[in-house]
């Protein structure tokens, strides 16, 4: 990236380069996205609701014709909402919620994974924007909003509580639910606000409260916070939800919102790449992004004199989180509506600075410039040490969404025309901003 007025089209540049991952790895008999470019992966359910969310955006940006999107997002609704459901470990769901990795060709179960509950609701809310935005008369565009909300409203919220007062993450066939739930600050946030919609089976509200008792409020490098490492975290359920300005009674009680929040983990994040305390190569004021990620692990390195661990796929985070010298540009680019300011010199320097870390389907998942790239088993780097040799569907998708929605809003508006939405996040307590002229 050069000057300022080429932002715009640069961003969408590096927007259409993501999407074509979908486009391109997508299997049109059924709608499933794989969860990584890696061979033979298995599809994410997550990456579909990616997948759905982004056909809009593919729309608008001339990337896919309208009727070839809506083609695309009616095919995995319309499995989804044919697939069996039942406690057969091979089906593709159980009451209404869905394998976190399923078969790309037959839609089943794949290798023994959970029921997930957070999963099932970035699908979920991809459904609900696709059908806000397909709203033509065709019989394909009915047909998309048809099996979008019967999807929804299938969700049998009550039962994912596994009789606590709070969202199991998940349920196997085997045994049972996991025996932990969705509490503190965390990617949930979405969750919550679906199953408080639901016209069916909806979440009690102090279901929410649990939630939000977790949440913990930090003062880290003079910014204060509710607190969570990666920033996955902070953007995930942002992607649909416009919160700035619009407010919960934790947020109340701070005189903030979760969007400024957002901002402030950041700004958090930058300030530690910039002090660099463990003493990574590369980290600096436009080097910095640490979230769930690939990385050059599992193995041990001595290196300079210090022996170091890194890790393979992890949630790593600032400061207090897992840290391995890894580096995701994915991160940077899904915060560009918190702080654009920051973002922006960061994406320009991820350009100039790690051209391996770049394909056809824009930025690689990540790269780890303290790695050793002679040592590395796999990858890809050259000059920047490692470089995860793969594209994933979640982060694929963040990228295009949140480079939409700093450009134009899309997905927030679409998000604010779904009634369910609305309605959940009414009953979690959220007033203020467009919530409150609504």
């Amino acid at each position: 990236m050069t000057h300022a007025a080429a932002l715009p089209d640069e961003l969408v540049a590096l927007a259409a380069a993501s999407f074509r991952y979908f486009a391109e790895e997508v299997n049109p008999g059924n709608g499933l996205i794989p969860d990584s470019s890696h061979r033979g992966a298995s599809s994410s359910i997550a990456a579909v609701g990616f997948a759905l969310s982004a056909y809009p955006v593919a729309v608008e940006r001339g990337f896919l014709p309208r009727r070839q999107a809506a083609a695309l997002a009616l095919a995995a609704l319309d499995w989804f909402r044919r697939s069996p459901q039942g406690e057969a470990p091979d089906a593709t769901g159980y009451r209404g919620f869905y394998y976190h990795f399923l078969d790309m060709k037959s839609g089943r179960r794949a290798g023994g994974c959970e029921v997930s509950t957070m999963d099932t609701a970035i699908l979920l809310a991809g459904a609900l924007a696709a059908a806000a935005y397909f709203d033509g008369g065709q019989p394909e565009e009915r047909d998309l909003r048809e099996h979008a909300e019967a999807l929804y409203r299938r969700a049998d919220w009550c039962w994912a509580m596994a009789g606590t007062d709070a969202v199991a993450l998940g349920w196997r066939p085997e045994d049972g639910f996991l025996p932990y739930q969705w509490r503190g600050y965390d990617e949930a946030l979405i969750l919550y606000v679906l199953g408080l919609g639901s016209p069916t089976h909806p979440l009690p509200r102090a279901s929410y409260a649990a939630w939000t008792a977790g949440l913990r409020w930090k003062k880290i490098y003079g910014h204060e916070l509710v607190y969570a490492g990666p920033l996955f975290v902070h953007q995930f359920s942002q992607i649909w939800l416009d919160l700035a300005g619009v407010q919960d009674d934790f947020m109340r009680g701070k005189g903030i919102d979760y969007f400024e929040n957002s901002r402030r983990a950041v700004l958090v994040q930058q300030e530690y790449a910039i002090r660099n305390p463990r003493r990574f190569a590369g980290y600096g004021e436009h080097c910095w992004g640490l979230t769930a990620s690939d990385g050059p692990g599992p193995a041990v390195r001595r290196i300079g004199g210090v022996l170091r661990r890194f890790y393979a796929y992890h949630a790593r985070g600032a400061p207090f989180g897992l840290d391995d010298g890894t580096v995701a540009p994915w991160a940077a680019v899904a915060s560009l509506p918190f702080a654009p300011e920051v973002v922006l010199p960061t994406i320009g320097a991820l350009h100039r600075t790690v051209p391996e870390a770049r394909t056809g389907y824009g930025f690689l998942s990540s790269f780890n410039r303290t790695f050793p790239n002679a040592a590395a088993r796999r990858g890809r780097g050259r000059g920047a040490g490692w470089v995860s040799p793969d594209h994933y569907g979640l982060s694929q998708g963040p990228m295009v969404l949140m480079i939409e929605n700093h450009l134009s809003g899309l997905i927030w508006r679409l998000a604010r025309r779904s009634p369910f939405l609305v309605a959940g996040l009414e009953r979690a307590g959220f007033r203020g901003g467009w919530l409150q002229d609504s």
